[in-house]
């Protein structure tokens, strides 16, 4: 079982791109977990140039289910002075199944410095936190990550998710692979209210990066809510942070709830 790192290593290169293997040990049920591919398509994106700045906003888009041999492939958009647009797509013997766009933006001087994205305060610490049981984890979450719960359920809200998140192999990654990677690692936040038994199916996640860079140990902290949930569907926002409690990616997902 090979974590993402090696996977990226040993991928083949390709015009534009590189081919690699999703393995059985990655899947989310019939597909690839989404983090895995999105965290492919920025390692794509960041293929493009060896002077991209660092990547401020992501838009994935989970077309249709990925496992196998794929195909990463990125294309370069817009160049501006601060800022560069990327696309990215993920291909596999079905056509398109992923696809996400990208902007790199360089840092440049603000008179704005703000920051309302506290960690909770009722967060358990780490050496506190009870693992998450994994005898009906999905296969990626099974074998690739450690997690633990982050707050304790009364604290928590009616469709509210909190966990300690980290991979368990780590080498090679680039911070903002690593984070993306781990940021969507969490069940959809209305899936307790379901008993876990229908279907659910990510649609699209737009993340915002903050601060991507992870600490020493590699734990977030990643807290996932729903507001609205309705006609099939669901809104949810998902907040990473660093272990230290820096915010790293304010993110929203769209979710198809099949009943």
């Amino acid at each position: 079982m090979a974590g993402l790192g090696t996977m990226l290593a040993e991928a083949e290169p390709l015009e534009n791109g590189f081919s690699l293997e999703i393995t059985e040990d990655w899947l989310q049920g019939r597909t690839a977990y989404g983090g895995l591919t999105s965290a492919i398509a920025v390692a794509a994106a960041r293929g493009v140039s060896d002077e991209l700045a660092p990547l401020r906003s992501g838009q994935f888009s989970m077309i249709a289910p990925l496992a196998g041999r794929i195909e990463a492939r990125a294309r370069v958009l817009r160049q501006g002075r601060n800022a560069t647009w990327v696309a990215a797509e993920l291909t596999g013997k079905g056509g398109v199944g992923f696809c996400a766009s990208f902007v790199f933006m360089r840092p440049i001087e603000s008179a704005l410095a703000i920051d309302h994205y506290a960690m909770p305060e009722e967060a358990i610490p780490l050496v506190d936190a009870p693992p998450v049981p994994m005898d009906q984890a999905p296969a990626f979450l099974r074998n690739h990550f450690d997690v633990r719960f982050a707050m304790p359920r009364a604290m928590l809200g009616e469709a509210d998710l909190c966990w300690w998140v980290r991979p368990r192999e780590r080498g090679g990654l680039h911070p903002e692979v690593e984070a993306v990677l781990c940021g969507d690692a969490l069940p959809v936040a209305v899936w307790p209210l379901l008993s876990f038994r229908v279907p659910i199916s990510s649609m699209q996640w737009h993340v915002n990066v903050l601060d991507p860079r992870p600490d020493a140990d590699g734990w977030w902290l990643i807290r996932s809510t729903s507001e609205h949930a309705a006609h099939g569907g669901a809104s949810e926002h998902i907040m990473q942070w660093r272990a230290d409690g820096v915010p790293a990616i304010s993110g929203m997902q769209s979710v198809a709830v099949f009943g």
